[in-house]
Protein backbone atom coordinates (compact mmCIF):
# COMPACT_ATOMS: atom_id res chain seq x y z
CA UNK A 1 0.00 0.00 0.00
CA UNK A 2 1.08 3.44 -1.35
CA UNK A 3 0.67 6.29 1.10
CA UNK A 4 1.33 10.25 0.44
CA UNK A 5 4.49 12.57 0.94
CA UNK A 6 2.20 14.03 3.83
CA UNK A 7 1.47 10.86 5.23
CA UNK A 8 4.72 9.28 5.28
CA UNK A 9 6.62 12.78 7.19
CA UNK A 10 4.23 12.51 9.51
CA UNK A 11 4.87 9.04 10.22
CA UNK A 12 8.49 9.57 10.36
CA UNK A 13 8.44 12.81 12.59
CA UNK A 14 7.41 10.17 15.18
CA UNK A 15 10.78 8.47 14.85
CA UNK A 16 12.53 11.64 15.60
CA UNK A 17 13.25 11.70 11.83
CA UNK A 18 13.62 15.63 11.16
CA UNK A 19 11.04 17.19 8.76
CA UNK A 20 9.84 20.57 7.29
CA UNK A 21 6.63 22.13 8.94
CA UNK A 22 3.88 21.25 6.62
CA UNK A 23 0.48 21.38 6.18
CA UNK A 24 -1.94 19.73 3.53
CA UNK A 25 -4.69 21.51 1.83
CA UNK A 26 -7.54 20.10 -0.23
CA UNK A 27 -9.04 23.31 -2.01
CA UNK A 28 -7.43 26.70 -2.88
CA UNK A 29 -8.89 28.34 -0.32
CA UNK A 30 -7.66 26.43 2.31
CA UNK A 31 -4.13 26.51 1.02
CA UNK A 32 -4.03 30.82 0.78
CA UNK A 33 -5.05 30.44 4.58
CA UNK A 34 -2.63 27.48 5.39
CA UNK A 35 0.17 29.87 3.44
CA UNK A 36 -1.21 32.98 5.62
CA UNK A 37 -1.32 31.67 9.19
CA UNK A 38 1.25 28.59 9.42
CA UNK A 39 4.64 30.87 7.22
CA UNK A 40 3.35 34.51 6.09
CA UNK A 41 2.16 35.89 9.76
CA UNK A 42 5.58 33.91 11.18
CA UNK A 43 7.79 36.05 8.56
CA UNK A 44 8.66 33.12 6.34
CA UNK A 45 8.93 34.14 2.93
CA UNK A 46 9.92 31.08 1.15
CA UNK A 47 7.32 27.87 0.49
CA UNK A 48 6.90 24.91 -1.30
CA UNK A 49 3.55 23.75 -2.77
CA UNK A 50 3.77 19.86 -3.79
CA UNK A 51 0.82 18.20 -5.78
CA UNK A 52 0.03 14.98 -3.44
CA UNK A 53 -0.06 11.99 -6.24
CA UNK A 54 0.96 8.83 -5.70
CA UNK A 55 4.34 9.00 -8.88
CA UNK A 56 7.55 10.16 -8.76
CA UNK A 57 8.87 13.09 -10.77
CA UNK A 58 6.60 15.63 -9.83
CA UNK A 59 9.24 18.46 -9.69
CA UNK A 60 9.42 17.91 -13.60
CA UNK A 61 5.58 17.02 -14.70
CA UNK A 62 3.38 19.45 -15.73
CA UNK A 63 -0.15 20.37 -14.80
CA UNK A 64 -2.37 20.02 -17.39
CA UNK A 65 -6.69 21.06 -18.24
CA UNK A 66 -8.46 17.39 -17.63
CA UNK A 67 -11.17 18.78 -20.83
CA UNK A 68 -8.69 20.55 -22.75
CA UNK A 69 -5.14 19.02 -22.30
CA UNK A 70 -3.52 22.26 -22.34
CA UNK A 71 -0.30 22.94 -19.75
CA UNK A 72 -1.91 25.30 -17.14
CA UNK A 73 0.16 28.67 -17.10
CA UNK A 74 0.73 31.12 -14.31
CA UNK A 75 2.67 34.06 -14.63
CA UNK A 76 3.73 33.14 -18.12
CA UNK A 77 5.32 29.87 -17.08
CA UNK A 78 4.12 26.15 -16.98
CA UNK A 79 2.68 25.25 -13.54
CA UNK A 80 4.54 22.00 -12.05
CA UNK A 81 3.61 19.71 -9.44
CA UNK A 82 5.92 21.18 -7.29
CA UNK A 83 6.56 25.02 -7.29
CA UNK A 84 8.37 27.37 -5.03
CA UNK A 85 7.35 30.19 -3.99
CA UNK A 86 9.18 33.29 -2.56
CA UNK A 87 8.18 36.86 -1.32
CA UNK A 88 6.34 38.84 0.76
CA UNK A 89 3.04 37.72 -0.06
CA UNK A 90 3.30 34.30 -0.02
CA UNK A 91 -0.42 33.21 0.53
CA UNK A 92 -1.87 35.03 -2.65
CA UNK A 93 0.53 33.53 -4.63
CA UNK A 94 -0.04 29.66 -3.29
CA UNK A 95 -3.61 30.81 -3.63
CA UNK A 96 -3.11 30.77 -7.42
CA UNK A 97 -0.96 28.45 -7.78
CA UNK A 98 -3.50 25.91 -5.63
CA UNK A 99 -6.37 27.64 -8.06
CA UNK A 100 -4.60 26.00 -10.86
CA UNK A 101 -3.64 22.35 -9.45
CA UNK A 102 -6.35 21.33 -7.78
CA UNK A 103 -8.85 19.29 -9.89
CA UNK A 104 -5.90 19.35 -12.59
CA UNK A 105 -4.00 16.35 -13.80
CA UNK A 106 -0.54 15.76 -13.12
CA UNK A 107 1.55 14.06 -16.22
CA UNK A 108 5.07 13.14 -14.89
CA UNK A 109 7.39 10.46 -16.25
CA UNK A 110 5.98 7.67 -14.44
CA UNK A 111 2.05 8.47 -14.69
CA UNK A 112 2.47 8.32 -18.57
CA UNK A 113 0.00 10.70 -20.97
CA UNK A 114 -2.62 9.47 -18.66
CA UNK A 115 -1.44 11.44 -15.20
CA UNK A 116 -3.00 11.41 -12.02
CA UNK A 117 -6.11 13.93 -10.34
CA UNK A 118 -4.57 16.16 -8.07
CA UNK A 119 -6.68 15.93 -4.83
CA UNK A 120 -4.54 17.64 -2.02
CA UNK A 121 -1.65 19.96 -1.50
CA UNK A 122 1.30 20.01 0.44
CA UNK A 123 2.26 23.30 1.85
CA UNK A 124 6.16 23.56 3.58
CA UNK A 125 8.49 25.77 4.44
CA UNK A 126 11.33 26.53 2.24
CA UNK A 127 15.16 25.85 3.05
CA UNK A 128 18.42 26.59 2.46
CA UNK A 129 19.81 23.57 0.58
CA UNK A 130 23.55 22.91 0.91
CA UNK A 131 23.81 19.56 -1.04
CA UNK A 132 20.97 17.00 -2.35
CA UNK A 133 21.31 13.02 -1.88
CA UNK A 134 19.15 9.81 -2.05
CA UNK A 135 18.57 7.16 0.45
CA UNK A 136 16.66 4.49 0.65
CA UNK A 137 15.88 0.98 2.21
CA UNK A 138 14.41 -1.99 0.52
CA UNK A 139 14.38 -5.82 0.55
CA UNK A 140 17.01 -7.36 -1.86
CA UNK A 141 14.69 -10.36 -2.84
CA UNK A 142 18.52 -11.87 -4.02
CA UNK A 143 19.67 -12.06 -0.48
CA UNK A 144 16.25 -11.98 1.64
CA UNK A 145 18.05 -8.84 3.49
CA UNK A 146 17.31 -5.43 3.46
CA UNK A 147 19.69 -3.21 1.71
CA UNK A 148 20.42 0.90 2.09
CA UNK A 149 20.86 2.32 -1.07
CA UNK A 150 22.51 6.21 -1.33
CA UNK A 151 23.94 8.35 -3.55
CA UNK A 152 25.19 11.75 -4.10
CA UNK A 153 22.34 11.64 -7.21
CA UNK A 154 19.90 13.19 -5.19
CA UNK A 155 16.82 14.83 -7.14
CA UNK A 156 17.40 11.92 -10.27
CA UNK A 157 15.44 8.85 -10.61
CA UNK A 158 17.80 6.04 -8.99
CA UNK A 159 16.91 3.90 -12.24
CA UNK A 160 18.39 6.22 -14.44
CA UNK A 161 21.71 6.93 -12.16
CA UNK A 162 21.73 3.02 -11.60
CA UNK A 163 22.01 2.99 -15.85
CA UNK A 164 23.93 5.51 -16.36
CA UNK A 165 26.18 5.91 -13.07
CA UNK A 166 26.27 3.08 -11.05
CA UNK A 167 29.45 3.56 -9.38
CA UNK A 168 27.64 6.17 -7.83
CA UNK A 169 25.22 4.05 -5.58
CA UNK A 170 26.33 2.78 -2.16
CA UNK A 171 24.93 -0.02 -1.22
CA UNK A 172 24.64 -1.59 2.98
CA UNK A 173 23.12 -4.83 3.19
CA UNK A 174 21.84 -5.06 6.81
CA UNK A 175 22.05 -8.18 8.74
CA UNK A 176 18.69 -9.37 10.64
CA UNK A 177 20.53 -10.65 13.25
CA UNK A 178 22.33 -7.50 13.74
CA UNK A 179 20.79 -5.05 12.70
CA UNK A 180 21.96 -1.79 11.28
CA UNK A 181 26.12 -1.67 12.59
CA UNK A 182 27.56 2.00 13.15
CA UNK A 183 30.45 1.06 10.86
CA UNK A 184 27.76 0.75 7.79
CA UNK A 185 26.44 3.74 9.28
CA UNK A 186 29.77 5.65 9.20
CA UNK A 187 30.51 4.55 5.81
CA UNK A 188 27.62 5.41 4.05
CA UNK A 189 28.34 9.14 5.23
CA UNK A 190 32.06 9.23 3.97
CA UNK A 191 30.68 7.79 0.30
CA UNK A 192 28.29 10.61 0.63
CA UNK A 193 31.37 12.77 1.26
CA UNK A 194 29.83 14.21 4.37
CA UNK A 195 31.91 16.32 6.87
CA UNK A 196 31.48 17.87 10.05
CA UNK A 197 28.50 18.82 11.49
CA UNK A 198 26.65 17.63 8.78
CA UNK A 199 28.05 13.89 9.11
CA UNK A 200 27.29 13.97 13.13
CA UNK A 201 23.53 14.66 11.83
CA UNK A 202 23.52 12.14 9.43
CA UNK A 203 25.02 9.60 11.92
CA UNK A 204 21.66 10.38 14.12
CA UNK A 205 19.63 10.28 10.94
CA UNK A 206 20.47 7.23 9.43
CA UNK A 207 19.51 4.42 12.37
CA UNK A 208 16.49 6.13 13.39
CA UNK A 209 15.43 5.41 9.00
CA UNK A 210 16.21 2.14 9.37
CA UNK A 211 14.49 1.37 12.98
CA UNK A 212 11.42 3.71 11.57
CA UNK A 213 11.70 0.92 8.02
CA UNK A 214 11.06 -1.85 10.27
CA UNK A 215 8.63 -0.68 12.75
CA UNK A 216 6.44 -0.03 10.29
CA UNK A 217 6.57 -3.33 8.43
CA UNK A 218 7.25 -0.98 5.18
CA UNK A 219 8.67 -2.73 1.62
CA UNK A 220 10.10 0.75 0.49
CA UNK A 221 11.40 3.93 2.10
CA UNK A 222 12.74 6.33 0.36
CA UNK A 223 13.63 10.12 0.40
CA UNK A 224 14.62 11.69 -2.70
CA UNK A 225 15.95 14.31 -2.03
CA UNK A 226 17.69 14.00 1.27
CA UNK A 227 18.81 17.10 1.80
CA UNK A 228 22.49 18.98 3.95
CA UNK A 229 21.07 22.44 4.33
CA UNK A 230 23.33 25.72 4.59
CA UNK A 231 24.17 25.10 9.15
CA UNK A 232 24.76 21.12 8.05
CA UNK A 233 21.08 19.95 9.32
CA UNK A 234 19.79 16.51 7.22
CA UNK A 235 16.82 16.65 6.26
CA UNK A 236 14.11 14.58 4.29
CA UNK A 237 12.85 17.06 1.91
CA UNK A 238 10.63 14.21 0.34
CA UNK A 239 8.98 10.89 1.36
CA UNK A 240 7.90 8.13 0.05
CA UNK A 241 6.78 4.84 1.98
CA UNK A 242 5.15 1.41 0.78
CA UNK A 243 4.03 -1.07 3.15
CA UNK A 244 4.10 -4.19 2.72
CA UNK A 245 0.39 -5.58 2.33
CA UNK A 246 1.17 -8.82 4.24
CA UNK A 247 2.07 -6.80 7.48
CA UNK A 248 -0.55 -4.66 7.56
CA UNK A 249 -3.18 -6.46 9.68
CA UNK A 250 -0.34 -5.16 12.32
CA UNK A 251 -1.33 -1.90 11.45
CA UNK A 252 -4.54 -1.73 11.00
CA UNK A 253 -4.23 2.28 11.87
CA UNK A 254 -2.27 2.99 7.81
CA UNK A 255 -5.30 1.42 6.27
CA UNK A 256 -6.93 5.05 6.83
CA UNK A 257 -4.15 6.56 5.21
CA UNK A 258 -5.28 4.59 2.17
CA UNK A 259 -6.42 7.04 -0.79
CA UNK A 260 -8.11 5.05 -3.18
CA UNK A 261 -8.57 7.74 -5.73
CA UNK A 262 -4.76 7.18 -6.33
CA UNK A 263 -5.78 3.77 -7.24
CA UNK A 264 -7.72 2.24 -10.52
CA UNK A 265 -11.14 1.74 -9.58
CA UNK A 266 -11.22 -1.86 -10.64
CA UNK A 267 -7.86 -3.01 -8.64
CA UNK A 268 -9.88 -1.21 -5.92
CA UNK A 269 -13.08 -3.01 -6.25
CA UNK A 270 -10.78 -6.46 -6.35
CA UNK A 271 -9.47 -5.59 -3.16
CA UNK A 272 -12.59 -6.12 -1.63
CA UNK A 273 -13.21 -9.79 -2.48
CA UNK A 274 -8.98 -10.31 -1.55
CA UNK A 275 -8.62 -10.93 -4.96
CA UNK A 276 -4.93 -9.79 -6.37
CA UNK A 277 -5.48 -7.59 -9.24
CA UNK A 278 -3.36 -5.39 -11.64
CA UNK A 279 -4.66 -3.67 -14.45
CA UNK A 280 -2.90 -3.88 -17.92
CA UNK A 281 -2.44 -1.96 -21.36
CA UNK A 282 -3.87 -5.28 -23.38
CA UNK A 283 -6.68 -6.93 -24.32
CA UNK A 284 -6.79 -10.61 -22.96
CA UNK A 285 -8.08 -10.98 -19.42
CA UNK A 286 -6.59 -13.23 -17.20
CA UNK A 287 -7.94 -15.98 -14.63
CA UNK A 288 -5.14 -17.66 -12.84
CA UNK A 289 -4.61 -19.23 -9.24
CA UNK A 290 -1.24 -19.11 -8.24
CA UNK A 291 1.02 -15.48 -8.71
CA UNK A 292 3.55 -17.94 -10.18
CA UNK A 293 1.37 -19.04 -13.11
CA UNK A 294 -0.27 -15.97 -13.80
CA UNK A 295 3.20 -14.49 -14.64
CA UNK A 296 3.67 -17.39 -16.84
CA UNK A 297 0.69 -17.07 -18.09
CA UNK A 298 1.21 -13.16 -19.15
CA UNK A 299 4.57 -14.13 -20.65
CA UNK A 300 3.13 -16.84 -23.15
CA UNK A 301 0.20 -14.89 -24.39
CA UNK A 302 2.83 -12.17 -25.12
CA UNK A 303 5.10 -15.18 -26.76
CA UNK A 304 1.83 -15.92 -29.01
CA UNK A 305 1.44 -12.52 -30.17
CA UNK A 306 -0.91 -11.46 -27.31
CA UNK A 307 -1.65 -8.83 -24.99
CA UNK A 308 -2.64 -9.44 -21.27
CA UNK A 309 -5.17 -6.81 -19.87
CA UNK A 310 -4.67 -7.82 -16.92
CA UNK A 311 -3.00 -9.63 -13.68
CA UNK A 312 -5.52 -11.84 -11.79
CA UNK A 313 -4.69 -14.19 -9.18
CA UNK A 314 -7.74 -15.93 -8.01
CA UNK A 315 -5.21 -17.86 -5.16
CA UNK A 316 -5.60 -21.14 -4.17
CA UNK A 317 -9.48 -21.47 -3.27
CA UNK A 318 -10.90 -20.92 -6.86
CA UNK A 319 -14.79 -20.69 -5.47
CA UNK A 320 -17.47 -20.00 -6.96
CA UNK A 321 -17.36 -16.14 -5.52
CA UNK A 322 -13.85 -15.69 -6.10
CA UNK A 323 -14.60 -16.57 -9.69
CA UNK A 324 -17.88 -14.87 -10.37
CA UNK A 325 -15.87 -11.58 -8.61
CA UNK A 326 -13.09 -12.35 -10.68
CA UNK A 327 -15.68 -12.06 -14.37
CA UNK A 328 -17.14 -9.41 -13.03
CA UNK A 329 -14.03 -6.88 -13.03
CA UNK A 330 -12.54 -8.34 -16.06
CA UNK A 331 -16.20 -7.33 -17.65
CA UNK A 332 -16.45 -3.83 -16.41
CA UNK A 333 -13.07 -3.45 -18.54
CA UNK A 334 -14.03 -2.48 -22.04
CA UNK A 335 -10.27 -3.32 -23.10
CA UNK A 336 -11.05 -6.97 -22.48
CA UNK A 337 -12.09 -8.77 -25.85
CA UNK A 338 -11.86 -12.59 -24.90
CA UNK A 339 -10.87 -14.36 -21.42
CA UNK A 340 -8.14 -16.80 -20.70
CA UNK A 341 -8.67 -19.14 -17.81
CA UNK A 342 -5.78 -20.98 -16.58
CA UNK A 343 -5.96 -23.46 -13.60
CA UNK A 344 -3.92 -25.77 -12.19
CA UNK A 345 -5.24 -28.29 -9.89
CA UNK A 346 -3.43 -28.60 -6.97
CA UNK A 347 -4.79 -27.10 -3.46
CA UNK A 348 -8.39 -26.90 -5.29
CA UNK A 349 -9.50 -29.79 -7.62
CA UNK A 350 -9.99 -29.18 -11.14
CA UNK A 351 -13.61 -30.40 -11.34
CA UNK A 352 -14.11 -28.13 -8.26
CA UNK A 353 -12.96 -25.17 -9.91
CA UNK A 354 -15.30 -26.17 -13.63
CA UNK A 355 -18.26 -26.27 -11.27
CA UNK A 356 -17.43 -22.78 -10.09
CA UNK A 357 -16.84 -21.63 -13.40
CA UNK A 358 -19.99 -23.02 -14.50
CA UNK A 359 -22.16 -22.00 -11.41
CA UNK A 360 -20.21 -18.11 -11.79
CA UNK A 361 -21.47 -17.64 -15.21
CA UNK A 362 -24.93 -18.65 -14.49
CA UNK A 363 -25.08 -15.41 -12.14
CA UNK A 364 -22.47 -12.96 -14.25
CA UNK A 365 -23.38 -11.93 -17.79
CA UNK A 366 -20.30 -12.98 -19.80
CA UNK A 367 -20.56 -12.33 -23.57
CA UNK A 368 -17.06 -12.65 -24.85
CA UNK A 369 -14.80 -15.64 -25.89
CA UNK A 370 -13.69 -17.98 -22.84
CA UNK A 371 -11.10 -20.13 -23.13
CA UNK A 372 -10.35 -22.61 -20.04
CA UNK A 373 -7.12 -24.68 -19.69
CA UNK A 374 -7.39 -27.05 -16.75
CA UNK A 375 -4.56 -29.06 -16.00
CA UNK A 376 -3.80 -30.96 -12.28
CA UNK A 377 -6.11 -33.10 -9.96
CA UNK A 378 -9.28 -34.54 -11.80
CA UNK A 379 -8.17 -32.52 -14.92
CA UNK A 380 -10.21 -35.15 -17.46
CA UNK A 381 -13.75 -34.60 -15.23
CA UNK A 382 -13.65 -30.48 -15.07
CA UNK A 383 -13.64 -30.85 -19.10
CA UNK A 384 -16.21 -33.23 -18.80
CA UNK A 385 -18.40 -30.36 -16.91
CA UNK A 386 -17.24 -27.57 -18.93
CA UNK A 387 -18.51 -29.71 -21.75
CA UNK A 388 -21.84 -31.21 -19.94
CA UNK A 389 -22.33 -27.16 -19.28
CA UNK A 390 -23.80 -26.14 -22.31
CA UNK A 391 -21.90 -23.08 -22.59
CA UNK A 392 -19.80 -21.80 -25.23
CA UNK A 393 -16.27 -22.85 -23.43
CA UNK A 394 -13.17 -23.61 -25.67
CA UNK A 395 -11.57 -25.83 -23.64
CA UNK A 396 -7.52 -25.67 -24.16
CA UNK A 397 -5.28 -29.14 -23.70
CA UNK A 398 -1.46 -27.38 -22.90
CA UNK A 399 -0.97 -23.90 -21.89
CA UNK A 400 0.63 -22.92 -25.08
CA UNK A 401 -2.34 -24.22 -27.02
CA UNK A 402 -4.29 -22.23 -24.74
CA UNK A 403 -2.40 -18.49 -24.96
CA UNK A 404 -2.69 -19.07 -28.87
CA UNK A 405 -6.23 -19.91 -28.46
CA UNK A 406 -6.78 -16.79 -27.08
CA UNK A 407 -4.21 -14.50 -29.16
CA UNK A 408 -6.11 -15.97 -32.04
CA UNK A 409 -9.73 -15.29 -30.93
CA UNK A 410 -8.56 -11.71 -30.37
CA UNK A 411 -6.88 -10.84 -33.29
CA UNK A 412 -10.41 -12.03 -35.21
CA UNK A 413 -12.12 -10.32 -33.22
CA UNK A 414 -10.14 -7.30 -34.12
Amino acid sequence: MKIHEYQAKELLSNFGIPTLKHSVAFSADEAGKLAYEEFQSKGVQTIAIKAQVHAGGRGKGIVYDINTNQPIIYNGKEVRGVNIINGDDIAHTAYEYAARMVGKKLVTIQTGATGSIIHRLLIEEGCSISREFYISITLDRQTGKNVIMASTEGGMEIEKVASESPEKILRETIDPRFGLLPFQVRRLAFGLGLKGDAYKNFLNFLPKLANAYDEMDASLLEINPLVQTSDNQIIALDAKINFDDNAIFRHPQYMELRDTNEESPLEVEASKYDLNYIKLNGNVGCMVNGAGLAMATMDLIKFAGGQPANFLDVGGGANVDRIANAFKIMMSDPDVHAVLINIFGGIVRCDKVADGIVQALNDVKVDLPVIVRLDGTNAEEAKEILKKSGMAFKIATTFLEAAQNVTEVVKTAV
